[in-house]
């Protein structure tokens, strides 16, 4: 009797923000801002890495890649979060949800990877600068990069498969701004065990394994810089790596708060706020920190816009 008064999940109902009715058209116009602000500087800034051939390196490559990963990125999460702030909540189909957490994870998977690879660059760049042109060719910049995208395609597929496969039944409401795995799992009924191993195993191999790469190339680059002589020279060098190092801070540090931790004694509102920053903030700030921190990039604009006053 008891298993047949289970009420089984065929939707979800998304309610992050709801409890204050009052906040939804001041968020809902924030969020909206940010989201233009996302698409404006990361397609600004793949237009201008394709438009001047002075960025036409590897670090660009790469950088043009992670605008393209971001722009997909946040455009998985944001304009669903809109409607449920304008619409003060929003059903999710199964199939829906399904396929909003495997687009999240697909792209998050490949912004850690595109950021470890870059990390390798900037290595090669500043530890071994003679080799530089014959390791970083551009079969190799391909094949790092499909490597990426075919490594975050296994991962969300493997993912979500798993997470789809758990057994969802009572409460349907997901108290988050999108169907993620942490407020997934609180819906999930019977045993979860063999699902929840698979899933944290995997993602093992996207951000501890990422962050090692990143720490490891840092490490080797840090000994480089000391060795360098001459301050000028020091601080020289390490700028070419500073907006990476930026980037990749505020990224995998909002990425472990929220994933590698112990989730218990945490708010839905603190993991509400957490998750906005990287899936809504950061992907707004990355084309604004590159442009900021690196002189090819700003002479590479001061050039477009002059060309747009003399047309």
């Amino acid at each position: 009797m008891a298993e047949k008064n289970i009420t089984w999940v065929s939707e979800f109902l998304l309610i992050a923000f709801t409890d204050r009715p009052a906040w939804a058209l001041p968020l809902f116009l924030l969020f909206l801002l940010i989201y233009l602000l996302t698409l404006l500087g990361n397609l600004g800034m793949m237009s201008l890495i394709r438009a001047d051939g002075r960025l036409h390196t590897p670090m660009y490559f790469f950088l043009g890649h992670l605008s393209f990963v971001d722009v997909c990125y946040s455009s998985a999460i944001v304009p669903q979060m809109l409607a449920v702030l304008l619409e003060h909540g929003a059903t999710l189909s199964y199939s829906r949800c399904a396929t909003q957490f495997f687009l999240f994870t697909f792209f998050g998977s490949i912004d850690c990877y595109l950021l470890a690879i870059m990390a390798y660059d900037r290595y090669v760049a500043v530890c071994r600068p003679l080799l530089y042109v014959t390791v970083m060719t551009e079969k190799a910049l391909w094949g790092l990069v499909t490597g990426a995208y075919g490594a975050g395609l296994s991962s969300a597929f493997v993912r979500t498969v798993t997470a789809f496969t758990l057994s969802f039944c009572g409460n349907n409401e997901i108290d988050f701004i999108f169907c993620d795995l942490p407020p997934l799992l609180k819906l999930t009924c019977g045993d979860s065990y063999t699902q929840e191993v698979v899933i944290i195993v995997f993602a093992i191999f996207v951000i501890p394994a990422c962050m090692v790469v990143i720490l490891v190339s840092y490490l080797f680059i840090i000994v480089a810089i000391v060795r360098i002589p001459s301050a000028g020279g020091r601080a020289k060098t390490f700028s070419t790596c500073a907006s990476h190092l930026v980037v990749v801070s505020l990224f995998f540090g909002t990425l472990i708060f929220m994933y590698l931790r112990d989730n218990s004694g945490h708010s839905s509102q603190e993991d509400r706020v957490v998750s906005v920053f990287y899936t809504t903030v950061i992907p707004m700030l990355n084309p604004l920190i590159y442009s900021l921190r690196n002189k090819e990039v700003k002479e590479a604009l001061r050039k477009v816009l002059k060309r747009a006053q003399l047309s």
